[in-house]
């Protein structure tokens, strides 16, 4: 494990389209038991090097009801995003994440977690590369029958504050999806 994190650290493999440089951010271990794939690492988490260090991490916890020191502990929770680097500012917010990361690291990493129980695939990006049928081409028909993916898997939408119209045109997100979700955390986790 720490031979793959040392080459993901070291990789720069799409460097010349990233304006602040490459500067991958992952947290992983052969132990993690639950494994979230993301987006991409937004600006303030390329600068700080802390994977999920903004406000979506922390409604993401809030989400899990899981407090800081045991989201940060690799041997719970493998933090891997579908691009490992910051991709820089588009129009209407974050570039989406480049495929190299994907295309290059993932299979290899993911692979090697081999205790994970727990799957959570956060945005689109993650959903259309681990799930093999969404239910529609929409991230909230998708989200909404997450049941169809359960045990092993559980889509997300992302916990930005940009997603607060999101969470509130659809209600049924905090009164199905939360509880199952927090049940199976719980139960993924070893203490």
């Amino acid at each position: 494990m720490s031979d793959l994190l040392r080459r993901i650290l070291a990789c720069d493999i799409c460097k010349l389209h990233l304006p602040a440089g490459p500067r991958p951010i992952v947290q992983f271990s052969k132990l993690s038991r639950i494994l979230i794939i993301g987006q991409a690492p937004g600006k303030r988490v390329h600068e700080s090097g802390v994977p999920w260090d903004d406000p979506s991490g922390k409604r993401l916890r809030a989400w899990l009801q899981v407090n800081e020191s045991l989201f940060y502990d690799k041997n719970q929770i493998a933090l891997v995003p579908m691009g490992f680097c910051y991709p820089g500012k588009g129009k209407s917010g974050d570039l989406p994440p480049r495929t190299e990361c994907y295309t290059t690291w993932h299979n290899e990493l993911v692979s090697s977690l081999e205790h994970v129980q727990l799957t959570l695939l956060i945005g689109q990006y993650a959903q259309e590369a681990y799930l093999d049928n969404t239910d529609s081409n929409t991230l909230t028909e998708t989200v909404r029958n997450f049941r169809n993916y359960l045990p092993a898997k559980i889509p997300l939408p992302h916990p930005s504050p940009r997603n607060n119209i999101w969470l509130k045109k659809n209600p049924w997100f905090e009164k199905e999806l939360l509880p199952e979700l927090r049940a199976r955390v719980k139960s993924s986790l070893s203490f």
